[in-house]
C-alpha cells in the first residue's frame, strides 16, 4: 500500500481546472487587448480613424452575431460530446463577446470601452478564484468584485445628468441584494451548505467571508450614494480587502 495513497490523485484533479483556467485567462488577455486597440483607434485616434472605426465595429458587431450563432448550432448538435461541445461553447462565447462590446462601444462609446476594460481582469480574477479556490472565498471575492465596479460607476455616473438616477436607483437595489445574500447565506450555513437541494458550500465552509464581504460591499455602497468622493476612498479600501482576503487564501492552499 503506498504511503500516501492521495499523491497519485491530486494532480490529476487539479489538472483539468488548471488547463480550462489557463486557456480562459489567454482569452480574457486577448479580448482586453482588443479593447484596448478599440479605445486607441475609436477614442483617442484622429477623425478619420474614428469614422473607420465606426464602420469596422458595424461589421465586428455582424459577425459576432454570426459567430455566436454557429456556436449555439456546433452547441446543440456536439450536446453529448463534452469536448466538442466546450468547442461550441468557446465559439459562441467569442462571437458573444465581439458582438456585445461592438454594440456597447457603437452606444456609450468611452463610458463603454472604460468599464469593459475593467470588466475584463475582474472577470478572469474570478474564474481563477472560482477554479482553483474554496467556495466561501470565491463567494466572498466574487461579492467584493462585483462590488468594485459597481463603486466604479457611481464614482464615473452618479454626478451625470443623464445616467445619475438610473445609477442610483440600481446601487440601492443593489444593497437589497447584498442584504438578501446574506440571509440566504445564514441558511445555507443552518443546513450544512445546502440551499434547498442544491449544494452550495461545502458542509464544513465558514460563511464568515462572505458575511464580511456583504457588510463591507454595503457600507461602501452607502457612501458612495452620499458621496461622490466618498467612492473613491470606498474603492480603495475594497481593493485593500479583496488583495489581503485573496493572499490569506492563497497561502492556505498552499
Amino acid at each position: 500500500m503506498p504511503k500516501n495513497p492521495n499523491s497519485s490523485t491530486k494532480p490529476v484533479k487539479r489538472e483539468g481546472p488548471m488547463n480550462a483556467t489557463m486557456k480562459f485567462f489567454l482569452a480574457g488577455c486577448v479580448a482586453e487587448l482588443y479593447l484596448l486597440v478599440v479605445r486607441k483607434y475609436y477614442v483617442n485616434g484622429t477623425l478619420t480613424q474614428v469614422i473607420a472605426w465606426d464602420s469596422y465595429l458595424r461589421y465586428i458587431l455582424w459577425a459576432g452575431l454570426a459567430v455566436l450563432a454557429i456556436g449555439v448550432i456546433l452547441s446543440i448538435v456536439w450536446n453529448k460530446d463534452r469536448k466538442k461541445r466546450v468547442i461550441g461553447w468557446s465559439v459562441g462565447g467569442a462571437g458573444a463577446f465581439f458582438a456585445f462590446s461592438s454594440w456597447f462601444t457603437l452606444g456609450y462609446v468611452d463610458a463603454a470601452l472604460r468599464l469593459m476594460c475593467v470588466v475584463v481582469p475582474v472577470v478572469m480574477l474570478l474564474d481563477i478564484l472560482w477554479s482553483l479556490y474554496d467556495r466561501e472565498c470565491a463567494w466572498a471575492l466574487t461579492i467584493l468584485g462585483v462590488s468594485l465596479i459597481a463603486l466604479w460607476v457611481c464614482r464615473q455616473e452618479l454626478s451625470s445628468i443623464y445616467l445619475g438616477s438610473f445609477v442610483r436607483v440600481i446601487a440601492v437595489i443593489y444593497i437589497v441584494v447584498l442584504a438578501v445574500i446574506a440571509f440566504l447565506t445564514h441558511r445555507i450555513d443552518l443546513h450544512d451548505g445546502k440551499l434547498g437541494k442544491l449544494q452550495v458550500l461545502p458542509a464544513e465552509a465558514d460563511p464568515l467571508p462572505v458575511y464580511v464581504a456583504c457588510g463591507l460591499s454595503a457600507v461602501a455602497m452607502v457612501c458612495a450614494l452620499i458621496s461622490v468622493s466618498a467612492a473613491y476612498y470606498a474603492m480603495w479600501t475594497l481593493a485593500i480587502v479583496v488583495f489581503a482576503l485573496a493572499v490569506y487564501y492563497t497561502v492556505k492552499q498552499l
